[in-house]
C-alpha cells in the first residue's frame, strides 16, 4: 500500500492568510486583527498556520478573553508578503469597501 503523499509547508500564505497579514502591515506594531472586514472573528486555523509557519507571532494574552489569540506581524511575514507583491486590498475587501460606501450615499 502506497503511503500518502504529504504536501510540501508553504513559503508563502495563502490568499486567506495573505489578506489577514496585510491588515498588519499599517497597525502600529504590526497588529494583527481579531475580526475580519465584515466583523466575523478570524478563523483560528487562518491565525495557528501563520503562527507556525512564523509570519506571525503571540503578542499578548487577553485576561479578559483569554481565548482570544492576540498577534502581530513578524519579519518572516513581511518578507513572505513582499513574495506575494503587496496589494493594497483583495477583491474582497474592494467590495466590502464599494458597498459601504455606496450605503453611505
Amino acid at each position: 500500500m502506497a503511503k500518502p503523499r504529504r504536501s510540501p509547508s508553504r513559503s508563502t500564505p495563502s490568499d486567506v492568510q495573505g489578506a489577514w497579514l496585510r491588515r498588519g502591515l499599517e497597525q502600529p506594531g504590526g497588529k494583527l486583527p481579531l475580526f475580519d472586514q465584515r466583523g466575523q472573528r478570524v478563523k483560528k486555523a487562518t491565525i495557528e498556520a501563520c503562527l507556525k509557519a512564523g509570519w506571525a507571532e503571540r503578542w499578548f494574552d487577553n485576561p479578559l478573553k483569554p481565548d482570544w489569540l492576540v498577534c502581530r506581524l513578524t519579519e518572516t511575514g513581511r518578507t513572505a508578503l513582499d513574495g506575494l507583491g503587496r496589494h493594497a486590498a483583495t477583491s474582497t475587501e474592494e467590495e466590502t469597501g464599494d458597498a459601504r460606501q455606496g450605503a453611505l450615499i
